[in-house]
């Protein structure tokens, strides 16, 4: 497990990292659940539809091991998975480009968190920056809090990217220097 010193912001600014497992899927879900309504609220009204990410999905990701939580004091406050393996769906950049195509890059997906916690990208960051220095992430283009943050983090907007399903999504590139 990491533990990661974050911004006061974060009550007891503590937060450690750990691989998820299966048995975390219940709180996994409550703070998802937390993270879609924190979307509805700002206007974003069709990313995270339905149960996506289903239990299954969730199961998946902890059985090929990029599911993380995020633990405050002991308490679960968030959730990512962080793949460091070539994505398909980043395969293909439109109306852009990704700043490094040549590196092998980690990707962030699914990354939710509790009301009231602040630091969360900032901490899983720091800890993928561990693992690889070169990030992908996508977002939906109503999810203008997360577009501001990953701006305000030092991500570069790449281009347009296709889910599998066919959705549209914003992608972002940063490379970390160590």
């Amino acid at each position: 497990m990491t533990t990661i010193d974050t911004s006061p912001t974060v009550p007891d600014s503590r937060l450690s990292i750990r691989l998820s497992s299966v048995r975390d899927i219940p709180m996994m879900r409550e703070v998802l659940s937390e993270a879609k309504a924190k979307m509805r609220e700002s206007g974003n009204m069709s990313q995270w539809t339905g149960d996506y990410p289903s239990d299954e999905m969730l199961a998946d990701d902890i059985r090929r091991g990029v599911s993380y939580v995020v633990e405050c004091r002991g308490a679960i406050v968030a959730t990512f998975v962080l793949a460091v393996c070539a994505d398909p769906t980043y395969a293909t950049i439109h109306e852009g480009g990704w700043v490094d195509d040549m590196r092998p890059y980690g990707t962030i997906h699914r990354i939710g968190s509790r009301k009231g916690y602040h630091g969360i990208l900032e901490a899983v960051l720091r800890f993928a920056g561990g693992i690889i220095d070169n990030v992908r992430i996508d977002t939906h283009r109503d999810n203008k809090p997360m577009r501001h943050l990953l701006e305000k983090l030092g991500f570069t907007y790449c281009g347009i990217i296709y889910l599998l399903n066919g959705d549209e999504r914003l992608a972002y590139q940063k490379i970390q220097i160590s």
